[in-house]
């Protein structure tokens, strides 16, 4: 009786000529995600099986897999199950084992469902639930059959060899890191960014992060927690990497020059140049942002359209549509939020002016961009941009 663990793709099994593509690429992330530990990860038709690592305790082997698989994005769902060859016997050897530590921890009430594959089986798959849900009331008398409303659902899959295993462990599901091309994340403390970051990269978008430091109006606090946000960011997406970029001197000069209700949208204007600059540089796709209409004044239709000008990159804003308390439940859930609220400020949040402008007009505030100078600014910070990896 051997164990592995099961794991399942939603979204790939639609792909049709391209799946091979996406899977491909789903087992490769799962194997950068492991490091230097070496694994093995075989395909069948709708799953991927992967083979706990060689050399760990069991109990140390299951934490380090499940925490991966939990984070990978392409998998739906994973299960350790119990690998038996094609006989009876052998089943309801495994369905003992599997029921004995589902009792414990789940309850008693439990259904089997089985899928037979192999039609060349013996027994259907009707026939696979009667026989193996007789023999564990045999063998656990406290047992009870509940087709509506079970603990827990003991699954059956009869192919090549069969595969016992209980219920599920979820995982993010979406598409696999990097089928989608790779982005740039803008990346500040706050709660959004990396929520905004964690969606696009669960639609297939490698990423890595950008961040605008202004020592020493901006801690050193501060760069270590979006440095914090970026480990956590990477658990999910593969070999993200982290930019700091100096910022000081251009924020400072905008402050000094302009109108104080437009410093908001300019310090705005001058991220997005910036950001768009590296892009290009390093190969990237796309920009992705965290904002969310609405929420704050350089949020606004008319701010985005103004912001958004300074890149010719596809930008990509995924919350655009949610509320605060949507973006909160998901930061929530990644495991950003306790990480996003530390009271350490970015530089989107100094010299912010009391009344900011909220309907710019686009055309006037490209001039006065314009006639800031800041170009020589600018490319230095491009330039002076340092990268590190996080995690």
């Amino acid at each position: 009786m051997d164990s592995l663990y099961l794991l399942k793709y939603g979204e790939l099994s639609l792909k049709g000529k391209n799946r091979g593509e996406f899977v491909t690429r789903l087992r490769e992330d799962i194997r950068c995600k492991f490091q230097d530990i070496p694994i093995r990860i075989r395909k069948e038709w709708g799953r991927l099986y992967l083979y706990p690592p060689a050399g760990l305790s069991e109990e140390r082997s299951a934490e380090m897999v499940e925490k991966i698989l939990a984070r990978t994005f392409g998998i739906v769902g994973f299960a350790k199950a119990l690998v038996v060859a094609q006989e009876i016997e052998e089943m309801k050897s495994a369905s003992t084992v599997l029921a004995g530590e589902l009792m414990k921890t789940r309850g008693r009430r439990f259904k089997i469902e089985a899928r037979r594959s192999d039609k060349s089986f013996a027994h259907s798959s009707y026939e696979i639930c009667c026989i193996l849900g007789d023999h564990l009331r045999r063998q656990y008398p406290d047992l009870k059959v509940d087709m509506n409303r079970p603990d827990w659902v003991l699954q059956v899959e009869v192919r090549s060899r069969v595969y016992l295993y209980g219920p599920p462990i979820k995982a993010p599901g979406g598409l696999p890191c990097g089928v989608s091309g790779r982005g740039l994340l803008l990346l500040s403390g706050g709660i959004d960014s990396p929520v905004a970051g964690y969606l696009m990269a669960k639609r297939g978008l490698a990423l890595d992060a950008l961040y605008f430091h202004t020592p020493p109006y901006t801690s050193e606090q501060a760069r270590e927690k979006v440095r914090q946000l970026a480990g956590i960011l990477s658990e999910y997406i593969t070999g993200l990497s982290l930019w700091v970029v100096p910022f000081t001197a251009i924020q400072l000069k905008i402050n000094s020059l302009a109108r104080k209700e437009a410093t908001t949208l300019l310090v705005r204007a001058a991220m997005m140049t910036i950001a768009d600059r590296l892009a290009r540089r390093h190969d990237h796709d796309c920009l992705v942002t965290g904002e969310s209409l609405g929420q704050v004044a350089s949020q606004t239709v008319h701010s985005l359209h103004f912001t958004g000008s300074y890149t010719q990159l596809p930008l990509f804003r995924p919350l655009i549509g949610m509320d605060k308390e949507e973006i909160i439940r998901v930061a929530q859930d990644i495991g950003t939020y306790r990480t996003s609220i530390l009271p350490y400020e970015d530089c989107c949040t100094l010299f912010a002016p009391q009344h900011p402008e909220v309907r710019p007009k686009v055309d006037r505030m490209i001039g006065t961009f314009r006639s800031l100078g800041l170009e020589e600014l600018i490319q230095a910070a491009v330039d002076e941009s340092e990268m590190s990896v996080p995690g």
